[in-house]
Order: C-alpha cells, then structure tokens, then sequence
C-alpha cells in the first residue's frame, strides 16, 4: 500500500459538529475501500490565499492514510460532488511525519522545549 496526505478544505460557516461528520464520513469511506487512517489533524480555520465561492476563510481537514489508487479515487470521486468541500488535495508520499505539528500556537512548542 501507498501513503498518502490528503487535506480538505470546507466552509467557513461550519460548527464543530458538521466538521466531525465530515471527518467520519471520509473516514468510513476510506476503511470501506481498502485504506488505512493513520492520522487525522484537524488545523482550523485559516485565511485562504483568495476568495473560493465567496469564503475568505476555510476549515481545514489533514488525512494521512495508507491506500491504493481505488482508495483514493473513490476518496477523490465523492470529495467532488461533496457541496460542503471548497477544495481537496491529495499527495504520494515516502514517509510520513507524525511527530511535528506545524498549526500548533508558538507559546506551546516553546513551554515543551524548556
């Protein structure tokens, strides 16, 4: 199997729950087709480099799974008529790196390195 970092990004307007169906949804869908979930990172709403469909901000959503291409096709296919998703990206990777979380708050990794 393959590995994978697939980020999503959904609206802005969205509430805690909706985005908990949206992780549970896609996590369903990629264990039914065959893949593994390895990590799911959840890095909150971010500013978006422009306007997509009039949001100027976006919920973003990390994934880093095991899988084949079917996994990820089926991934792909439904993330595309999902009204909910602004956009989607998905990258082949050698390994993966578990331990560095790059949204966390500077303060924080600071207090751990003391």
């Amino acid at each position: 199997m393959n590995l994978y970092e697939h980020t999503i990004i959904a609206k802005q307007n969205f509430t805690k729950s909706q985005l908990d169906t949206i992780k549970n949804k896609y996590t369903n869908l990629i264990k039914k087709n065959n893949g593994e979930l390895i990590k799911i990172e959840d890095w909150g709403l971010l500013n978006l480099s422009y306007k997509i469909a009039k949001n100027r901000k976006g919920n973003y959503l990390h994934f880093k799974l095991k899988g084949n291409g079917i996994t990820i096709y089926e991934l792909e296919k439904n993330e595309k008529i999902d009204n909910n998703l602004l956009r989607f990206l998905t990258v082949k990777v050698k390994k993966f790196d578990l331990e560095k979380n790059y949204f966390s708050d500077k303060k924080e990794e600071k207090e751990k390195n003391k």
